[in-house]
């Protein structure tokens, strides 16, 4: 394998640095801030949408998705080259977590038509409705009910951490439409506008809100949301797939978002943070970048974020040559977060206790950004499906091992 990008590549990756030096303003920097952009209805005021168009017309934007539902029909390791600048940029241009690719793997033709294209141009914006007070990791056990009653769907529940719910346009909805089925059956998957009547969003604050976590912060956000359910009706064709199969659906759809530059710079970046403080910094007469055991760690941890990148790297290539994508997404989802968490800890034993300061204290390092990553890390070991839950994943779809379900207890007679 050829690990170096081609000439090609590399005068894309220039072009797409030039373009966020000339375009990326200060009104677009704070528009985009996740803090900043929760205040607005839809996340996005008028300077970051009028770069979203420019993007969009430089064709960066859905680069893997088909011509014919507005997207590029380009290759992955492209959009991987492009959406890794803009990362790095703070200008999110990924379809990740977005619902597109079990739309476009599940969805009818209806559906693509409609979404993807406005998904593409960011005119539609999805929250997940996964997590519930009783599932958190174990989606299976959720309560959130859809009850067929005619041609529509009532749908009663709660749902718990549905980030972004307060300004999304629409849900990506996982609720138990068969209550006597096998808790991993009688699930499906619904599409639908968040005004819809009988919705309510409520904020749950974070442990990032006071002090609000700086810019570059790894799940830095101070909100995230309950969202209530109460007699929500809506029509059969939000349906995504077929009825009680949406766990599949669910599934292969968290698996595909888990693949791309997003994701895996979520994880190295902290490592990538502290090689650029620690060659320039020194601070009460000590200087890190000259301390033995800093640098043997730092080594240490760069090179678990490349594995990191070779991970994903691998995925993306199962996916553009159509192969079987099964557990490699979930063995990413184990190695990365648990890096981050990793990375994050070390940091805080390199710089002591100026490490744990956070962004309000005058003596804060980097604006605190370390310091509220280990308040961060953690979280990624949960959401998006946690580690506990991909190693069994990992075990049953990529080494065939057998079920871990409890035998049956046998009553003494």
């Amino acid at each position: 394998m050829d690990f170096a990008y081609t000439a090609e590549q590399e005068a894309l990756r220039r072009e797409v640095r030039q373009f966020i030096k000339d375009n990326v303003t200060p009104e677009v920097a704070d528009e985009t801030n996740p803090e900043t952009a929760s205040e607005r209805p839809r996340g996005t005021g008028p300077a970051a949408a009028a770069l979203y168009k420019r993007i969009y017309e430089r064709g960066w934007l859905g680069i893997t998705y088909p011509k014919a539902y507005g997207g590029q029909g380009g290759d992955r390791l492209t959009q991987y080259i492009v959406e890794e600048e803009f990362t790095r940029a703070g200008i999110n241009i990924t379809l990740g977590g977005s619902g597109a690719p079990a739309i476009m793997a599940a969805g009818t033709e209806e559906q693509k038509q409609f979404y993807i294209p406005r998904l593409i141009k960011r005119e539609v914006s999805f929250c997940l409705g996964f997590t519930e007070p009783h599932a958190g990791a174990d989606l299976a056990n959720l309560r959130c009910s859809a009850v067929r009653d005619g041609d529509d769907y009532v749908i009663n529940g709660q749902k718990m951490y549905t980030s972004a719910a307060h300004m999304s346009t629409h849900i990506y909805l996982m609720a138990r439409t068969d209550r006597n089925a096998a808790k991993h059956d009688g699930i499906s998957i619904f599409l639908f506008p968040m005004d819809t009547p009988g919705i309510t969003v409520r904020p749950l604050w974070t442990i990032q809100n006071n002090p609000t976590a700086p810019a570059g912060t790894t799940y830095g956000n101070s909100r995230t949301n309950e969202t209530f359910f109460d007699d929500v009706r809506i029509h059969k064709s939000c349906l995504l797939g077929e009825e009680n199969k949406g766990w599949r659906v669910g599934s292969m759809g968290l698996n595909l978002d888990r693949v791309g530059a997003a994701r895996y710079l979520i994880s190295v970046r902290r490592d990538e943070d502290i090689v650029n403080w620690v060659k320039r910094n020194k601070f009460d007469g000590f200087a890190p970048g000259q301390n033995p055991a800093i640098r043997d760690k730092i080594a240490e941890m760069w090179i678990e974020a490349q594995v990191c990148r070779l991970m994903t790297m691998r995925s993306m290539s199962i996916v553009e040559r159509g192969g079987k994508f099964t557990y490699e997404g979930s063995a990413e989802k184990v190695w990365a977060p648990e890096h981050g968490v990793r990375i994050s800890e070390a940091i805080t034993q390199m710089l002591g206790p100026y490490g744990s300061l956070l962004r309000t204290s005058p003596h804060a390092i980097e604006d605190g950004v370390f310091a509220h990553n280990v308040m961060g890390s953690f979280q990624s070991g949960i959401n998006h499906g946690s580690v506990q839950v991909m190693r069994d994943q990992v075990a049953r779809r990529g080494l065939e091992l057998p079920s871990s379900r409890r035998p049956k207890k046998v009553e003494a007679k």
